[in-house]
């Protein structure tokens, strides 16, 4: 039998989403409904280019984004 290999399913072998869209979602509601990529990566416990990723995948569709400053506000889009 093959290691467990982490990430992966263990009967199709595939990567698993650590962070799907959901997730990323609780973690703004979580953070009042509008907040910073910093805030999403503490949420979920994970970097803050992974979070910046995701958002930014998800900008427009499911989440909307405003510059405030030096740093991007991150909000979810009502559809």
């Amino acid at each position: 039998m093959a290691p467990e290999q982490p990430g992966r399913d263990d009967d199709t072998g595939r990567y698993v989403e650590q962070y799907p869209e959901g997730s990323i979602l609780g973690a703004i509601d979580e953070n009042g409904g509008a907040t910073g990529t910093k805030a999403v990566a503490d949420t979920l416990g994970c970097s803050y280019e992974t979070a910046y990723r995701k958002l930014t995948g998800m900008d427009g569709e499911r989440v909307t984004s405003e510059r405030v400053g030096n740093a991007r506000l991150w909000s979810r889009l009502n559809k």
